[in-house]
């Protein structure tokens, strides 16, 4: 097991970091079954290492059913035996960092799997039981019961499914997510205690930090009344008794030197800000950035927002174009609507690539300008579009519960494409969702040797970027429809988003651009450039 750090040492790594988000089920399969797995993590960390990232954030690899890609967990110390061991774990947090890379994982504290040992124990016991007090069981409503509680809304987009479900015996239970994944009731002091234990499980294995899922759904109001759109305080988000369980996790992370980034969806900017107060969370992700539609004037009010929100509390902002949930930048930014809406998701979106991929380059040196950590997930520096899953092929719950309706996710997470001439495209065995016909053509071993590829371009990008300190961001004059701004040290980011090409701003060297600059030196549509002063 690896020691606490002491919490002095490179305490503020994390304020500039480049983070790298590993879908395992997906990177690389090292054993051949056709899923990802922590020994084809371990064989691509000098991949990773020559990337140039901070850190790696794994998505769940806890023991699972699978019934929402790990997000249901059923035993938070173990690894699921599709991935590895927590011997083989603990290895990939030691390898790492060794190479100088930092590991982050996901914790998903809102609620556990239908084959948690607590969950099972519960059903077992029977209403009114002490098992049962550690999730949100009711009685119905109606005449005999047979209604559900309340009428709160699924938090899967779309799905028109109850959050409730009825067990033979009248009780029911709250699931906001499927009825695989049992709400857990914050108010007991037992659910408190194990997840603060399995903090210090993870942090005893070297972890450096945790990504919070769902942070802003855990508690939930005790009488359970339905939801009134626009009374405050909500009934199960944004409470604010979630603020003492997060300074309880912020006392045990400041012990060992680790972080926290949280998945916090709210638009009001001042709520947001309260998860960053000094003695609660270090990070939250932007997902007003995310969301953004390539358009100059709404990037550059994310971006004000978005350091505005975060700068009474001192705390970094964090950016990210994509994750697993998300459709992929390269397709979404090649549609004629270029913002991302969970409601809007739709099958035979149609989408232009090349326009996509410019997009995408010019996006990614963009992001990696501004102040503040970055996330990058998995495949986006090999530039993958979404991947059309076949209907028969979909396994995300996302569209079942819309009644298919909703694509799912699963666009997003196909498995990546590693040697273009090997088969399935070098990821392992035969994968678990099926890789698209030109997938070899994205492949890393063609981008490592093409100097014009979108690997070569992140690579560079993440060689160059610490010269972007940590420091203020100044905006320089610029025509309608370009970004432009300053950092520390001389350095200049220029985004043209104009229908034509933007002259430059007095510069001594052009360190880096998304593409070429035209005959006259001036930045093309749809093209960024970082300069020296």
């Amino acid at each position: 097991m690896g020691q606490p750090t002491p919490a002095r040492i490179q305490k503020d790594w994390w304020r500039t970091a480049v983070i790298y988000q590993v879908y395992v089920r997906s990177f690389a399969d090292g054993d051949g079954d056709g899923t990802g797995d922590l020994a084809g993590v371990r064989a691509r960390l000098p991949y990773l290492a020559e990337l140039g990232v901070d850190a790696l954030w794994f998505n769940p690899w806890y023991l699972s059913p699978m019934k929402d890609g790990g997000y249901d967990v059923a035993d938070y110390r173990a690894v699921d035996p599709a991935f590895g061991t927590l011997a083989e774990a603990e290895k990939v947090i030691a390898e790492a960092r060794e190479l100088g890379i930092r590991t982050l994982v996901d914790i998903v504290p809102n609620h556990v799997s239908d084959q948690h040992p607590w969950f099972r124990a519960a059903l077992a016991a029977g209403p009114g039981s002490p098992e049962r007090a550690l999730f949100h069981f009711r009685g119905g409503r109606g005449a005999h019961g047979e209604l559900p509680p309340n009428d709160w809304p699924s938090q899967f987009a779309g799905s028109t499914e109850p959050v409730w479900t009825q067990l033979p015996d009248g009780d029911w239970y709250l699931h906001l997510f499927t009825p695989e994944q049992p709400d857990l009731n914050w108010a007991h002091p037992a659910v408190r205690q194990e997840h603060e234990d399995v903090l210090r499980f993870w942090f005893e294995r070297g972890v450096a930090g945790v990504r919070i899922d769902s942070a802003a759904l855990l508690a939930k109001d005790p009488d359970l009344p339905d939801l009134v759109e626009g009374r405050d305080p909500h009934p199960f988000v944004d409470r604010d008794e979630l603020h003492d369980i997060y300074r309880s996790w912020r006392a045990i992370a400041d012990e060992y030197g680790a972080v926290f980034v949280g998945e916090v969806w709210l638009p009001d900017t001042e709520r947001f800000a309260r998860y960053l107060r000094p003695d609660e969370l270090h990070t939250a992700f932007n997902f007003s950035f995310l969301s953004c539609p390539w358009d100059a004037h709404r990037l550059r009010t994310a971006i004000d927002e978005t350091l505005a929100e975060h700068a009474p509390v001192g705390a970094p902002a964090t950016w990210v174009l994509c994750n697993h949930d998300v459709t992929r930048t390269v397709t979404r930014y090649g549609r004629t609507d270029t913002g991302f809406d969970f409601a809007a998701k739709a099958f035979g979106t149609p989408t232009d690539l090349a326009l996509g991929t410019r997009r995408a380059r010019a996006a990614a040196l963009l992001s990696l300008a501004l102040p503040g950590s970055v996330y990058l997930y998995q495949g986006e520096e090999l530039g993958l579009p979404e991947a059309d899953i076949p209907h028969e092929s979909i396994q995300d719950p996302m569209h079942f519960r819309s009644h298919g309706v909703d694509p799912g996710r699963d666009g997003c997470r196909v498995p990546l494409p590693w040697v273009a001439d090997a088969p399935h495209a070098g990821f392992g065995g035969e994968p678990w969702l099926p890789q698209p016909a030109r997938w070899s053509a994205y492949a890393a071993d063609l981008q490592a040797a093409d100097p014009g590829s979108m690997l070569s371009l992140y690579r560079e990008a993440l060689r160059l970027r610490p010269e972007c300190a940590d420091g203020p961001l100044t905006w320089l004059p610029a025509p309608d429809g370009v970004l432009a701004f300053a950092r520390a040290e001389g350095l200049m980011c220029v985004v043209n988003l104009a229908g034509t090409p933007a002259g430059l701003p007095a510069h001594s060297r052009l360190l880096l651009s998304s593409g070429p600059l035209d005959d006259r030196g001036r930045l093309p549509q749809d093209t960024a450039a970082w300069l020296r002063a």
